[in-house]
């Protein structure tokens, strides 16, 4: 079984170098990845849908051209275990997520889904033996249609200056950045 360019143990080594560790979502999200890309026509371009924000994205910007900056990746903070390709002409793709009633047959890949041991109990080993025995068994793939006001490309608009700091940001966020409006994670923003 290929993941991409790669069979699994390479893939588990880009993963490494990638993400940093070994990650089992990263892993299983390749698998996603690689179910959905195979239900897509030739040829098409393609973007992206994350729904979740840990892992999947990582799998989908290793294996696909869609990326975070290019805009062809969204990430939606479900905390939903799934992702979505699809013809960003059309809005026709294919949703795969973890089937949770296949879990029951890997233990291992149960626990680490479920939380039901600390990772520190966990037996990585056992765990990444699993997911390569199963690969695209634990998971189901569904038709999706976007709706097409996702279809719809919006840039950023005019840019302005913020009266506050100085910074120069797209103007449809306010009359001052969304730093200065106490969005932003500084304690304070720098002048």
């Amino acid at each position: 079984m290929r993941i991409g360019e790669w069979d699994h143990d390479a893939f588990v080594a880009q993963v490494k170098n990638f993400h940093g560790h070994v990650a089992p979502g990263v892993i299983i999200g390749g698998y996603m990845v690689e179910m959905a890309r195979r239900t897509l026509p030739e040829g098409i371009l393609y973007d992206a849908i994350s729904e979740t924000v840990q892992c999947l994205p990582d799998a989908i910007q290793l294996l696909t051209p869609c990326t975070v900056g290019n805009g062809w990746l969204r990430v939606y903070h479900f905390g939903i275990y799934a992702l979505t390709l699809y013809n960003k002409q059309t809005g026709e793709g294919t949703r795969v997520r973890l089937n949770v009633d296949a879990l029951q047959e890997y233990p291992h890949v149960r626990a680490w889904f479920f939380k039901e041991k600390p990772k520190r109990e966990q037996e990585p080993e056992l765990l990444q033996a699993e997911i390569k025995a199963a690969g695209m068994q634990l998971l189901q793939a569904i038709p999706a249609r976007i709706h097409p006001d996702f279809l719809v490309r919006r840039g950023k608009g005019a840019v302005c200056r913020c009266p506050k700091c100085g910074e120069w940001y797209p103007a449809v966020l306010g009359e001052v950045c969304r730093i200065c409006q106490g969005d932003g994670p500084y304690e304070r923003h720098a002048d």
